[in-house]
């Protein structure tokens, strides 16, 4: 459960993406992709080189919708539920795919971060992941 301490973590992390959303959400994508290939499997008509426009404009997405969920942190599961009904139903994305989503976001907010990504913003990004990993598996139960 997200203390309030984590919440405001979260938004003050988030923050400090200033416009370079598009840009956290290609690396998160991209190093998902190569550190984990299964989940490729998801995009057989993606162009998956570094910087793709098709990894970009999805990474945009991707961020939007945290950004969205971080918004609405305290009502996620109705922030997220077209998400969760499209992945569940449409897509069909094994779940586990959220929880190696959320390891690629960490690494690349701590690169991005350095010295600002404390072990403090790190548990309250991990909270928050772990959080909207479950709310994106709620509809496979």
């Amino acid at each position: 459960m997200l203390t309030a301490e984590d919440k405001k973590l979260i938004q003050q992390i988030w923050g400090k993406l200033g416009g370079a959303e598009e840009e956290v959400g290609a690396d998160t994508l991209w190093r998902m992709f190569h550190a984990y290939p299964p989940t490729k499997t998801y995009f057989p008509h993606f162009d998956l080189s570094q910087g793709s426009d098709q990894i970009r404009g999805h990474g945009k997405k991707v961020v939007a919708a945290l950004g969205k969920a971080i918004k609405n942190i305290d009502n996620l599961s109705q922030a997220l539920s077209e998400l969760s009904n499209l992945h569940a139903y449409n897509l069909r994305v094994d779940p586990v795919n959220f929880k190696l989503l959320a390891q690629c976001l960490q690494v690349v907010l701590a690169v991005r971060l350095g010295k600002e990504y404390t072990p403090e913003v790190h548990a309250a990004v991990d909270k928050f992941m772990s959080a909207v990993a479950a709310v994106l598996a709620e509809k496979y139960r």
